[in-house]
């Protein structure tokens, strides 16, 4: 063989593998780890952990922000950063995606370690490490979060509806969309359960409580009767829509498995979270998440998998130099 043929070859070779991790990268979580920024910006967790923590001494509330942010980043289009980006038609200005908070936090983290490491650490990495932080200051487990991601360049409005869980969905369209991201059953029930914190929009939830199916003065038969109340003086018909409820009734801001309990007893605040309970396919799940010995192990092995969704990493996107637009 010729000396130019074998260079040809060598080369054709290099591209090949190139392409090839390329595309095996995205969706794979390949090329994340834990300790990834340990040699060129080794302050990144704990001026993550900072900026969580100076939001969070204010406004508890930024926690369940944070976890519902990351959870809509990763089902669409992948951890990327693709919810931070802002514009007239991205991810941001979807229905789902309305009442998102804290994006001030994953900003201020941002500007710190640009000014530390310029150019080395990406939004979606920040967004993964902050979502850890706000679990373990709400009282909830701590993981070694895998890093490496880089920024996507694209965020549409289009793509959210399809693929982000509503709060009226059964369990097996929740599976479906679940499914498709690479994640089972019981990743469905664990993720679910992180509405440990967090509130709900009395517009989601009326329709269980006044016109269920449609049929004008009937409500959801799975809601617990001396529950039901108590959820109509919270969402009265005619009421402010913008109206906030907890989800887990009786400890909003504490991340335990009260959420659960409250499902076996008929008080769920979603109907596609209530639906986890009277399903024969969840319940199990439900059954076995009642404490936090069998919780806090599987919230942290499903976070870790659910951050690995569609993740860009190597040549793929960018590291931006500011979260809510690309470089």
């Amino acid at each position: 063989m010729k000396p130019n043929t074998i260079r040809l070859s060598i080369f054709m070779l290099v591209i090949f593998g190139m392409h090839a991790i390329l595309v095996l990268g995205r969706g794979t979580g390949r090329g994340t780890r834990v300790g990834f920024y340990s040699t060129t910006c080794p302050q990144v967790e704990s001026i993550v952990k900072s900026a969580v923590q100076a939001r969070f001494d204010t406004d508890p509330t930024v926690a369940p922000g944070l976890l519902r942010m990351h959870f809509h980043d990763c089902f669409v289009r992948g951890c990327d950063g693709s919810i931070l980006l802002e514009g007239s038609n991205t991810e941001r200005t979807a229905i789902p995606n309305s009442n998102l908070r804290g994006f001030d936090v994953i900003q201020n983290a941002k500007t710190q370690l640009e000014a530390k490491c310029p150019g080395v650490v990406s939004c979606a990495d920040i967004l993964a490490l902050a979502t850890r932080d706000s679990i373990v200051l709400s009282g909830g487990p701590s993981w070694a979060v895998p890093t490496g991601r880089r920024d996507g360049r694209v965020s549409l409005q289009s793509e959210v509806g399809a693929n982000i869980p509503g709060p009226t969905e059964s369990v097996a369209e929740q599976k479906r969309k679940f499914s498709v991201k690479g994640l089972n059953i019981q990743d469905l029930v664990v993720l679910v359960g992180g509405h440990t914190i967090g509130t709900a929009g009395c517009a989601v939830i009326t329709g269980r409580l006044f016109n269920f199916n449609g049929t004008a003065g009937a409500s959801d038969p799975s809601i617990n009767p001396s529950f039901l109340p108590t959820l109509q003086a919270l969402c009265p018909q005619g009421g402010n829509p913008a109206t906030r409820v907890p989800l887990d009734t009786g400890s909003v801001d504490k991340f335990d498995t009260s959420f659960f309990a409250n499902l076996r007893n008929g008080k769920g605040v979603l109907q596609s979270d209530q639906v986890l309970w009277t399903d024969r396919s969840t319940r199990s799940f439900v059954q076995r998440f009642l404490t936090f010995r069998a919780f806090n192990p599987e919230f942290t092995k499903s976070m870790i998998k659910m951050s690995k969704i569609g993740v860009l990493t190597g040549l793929q996107g960018e590291i931006r130099k500011v979260c809510n637009t690309v470089n």
